[in-house]
């Protein structure tokens, strides 16, 4: 029987090209917005967050604009004014109905910011009424818990906001998205061996760098959520100052990169470290190169670093199911989960 997840992950194709047909006509809209700001702060939580870190690499690297990750608490449990005059906040909630995060854009707002919210909720969602403007992703409805097409749909929103404030890429790379990611999904490369190879394990590293880091949190949470794998998300740069002690032939390493990123050779150095220790090195994307030094290895997409994030996901929601099903756990209602998560 097929789940929802896996269901899901197959309509990410068309989640994707009816959520650039809508987005795309309004980077104008963004970049009116924009211009009245110099800076970002991202508002998030959970899967969410993992999309606001993609944000803030993708703004900083190639808008040029400093970004950073609020704290929700500080609007809503310490309740402290900030000078936020010149920032554009950003607010990601795959329902819009996420109260702390309604709570922190409408925060944001009275401390000075302009605000940008997008949601799969709709225009009329309170993330979406709170904004000054909203941005609506296209997904349809997600039933399955482990969030699939609402994050790749995500990512493809913020594509759009940092196409809006200048960034310097090439839109027609945007546009190639959805077709990358319907062939991953057809080959998403050595799948079941990679499953096989975590199924009799309790613990995983999973590490990436810039702008694939968000994929390594954002798998790495999918495979806890859904497998309850002790899965661990860290850029390399800070498993290499001291957490890759805990890889062992017991605690694999699962590493992620874009084929033509500049951090591709020392995720294939960290690869060749892990094997040379006797712990396998299981690789999604990063071409031949770091296929090749690793143990078992899934496919990337073919698409610049920039728009990479949203196929490299891909391997990593199929990898989760499937493990999720060989282990005997429903991925569509993992223990102790809703679709809408509330905090205080």
């Amino acid at each position: 029987m097929t789940s929802k997840m896996r269901s899901e992950i197959a309509e990410q194709p068309a989640a994707l090209r009816a959520t650039l047909d809508s987005l795309l006509p309004r980077v104008g809209e963004v970049r009116a917005l924009g211009e009245r700001t110099r800076q970002l702060l991202f508002i998030a939580r959970g899967t969410s967050d993992n999309a606001a870190v993609y944000g803030r690499y993708l703004i900083e690297s190639r808008a040029g604009r400093l970004a950073a990750l609020a704290a929700p608490s500080i609007a809503t449990t310490y309740r402290r004014r900030l000078d936020l005059d010149g920032v554009l906040a950003v607010a990601i909630s795959q329902s819009g109905r996420t109260e702390e995060i309604v709570e922190t854009l409408a925060w944001a707002s009275d401390c000075g910011a302009k605000t940008v919210g997008i949601t799969n909720g709709g225009p009329d969602s309170p993330l979406a009424q709170a904004a000054d403007l909203a941005l609506c992703t296209l997904a349809g409805e997600e039933k399955a818990v482990p969030a699939t097409k609402t994050y790749t749909t995500q990512l493809a929103a913020l594509a759009v906001l940092a196409l809006g404030l200048g960034a310097e890429v090439d839109e027609k790379d945007l546009q190639r998205v959805p077709d990358a990611v319907e062939g991953l999904i057809d080959a998403p490369g050595d799948l079941d061996a990679v499953v096989e190879g975590l199924a009799d394990k309790h613990g995983a590293v999973v590490s990436a760098r810039g702008l694939a880091f968000s994929t390594a949190l954002e798998t790495a949470l999918k495979l806890k959520e859904a497998c309850y794998l002790h899965a661990m998300g860290l850029s390399y740069a800070d498993l290499l100052h001291g957490p890759i002690a805990v890889v062992d032939a017991e605690t694999p390493a699962l590493l992620l990169a874009a084929e033509n990123s500049p951090t591709l050779a020392g995720t294939v150095a960290l690869a060749e470290r892990v094997v040379a220790a006797g712990a396998p090195a299981f690789t999604i994307g990063g071409g031949p190169a770091l296929a090749a030094a690793g143990t078992a290895s899934l496919n990337g997409p073919d698409l610049p670093e920039w728009v990479a994030p949203m196929g490299l996901i891909i391997p990593g929601q199929l990898l989760t199911e499937a493990l999720a099903r060989r282990l005997g756990v429903d991925p569509d209602a993992p223990r102790g989960l809703n679709k809408v998560t509330q905090t205080d």
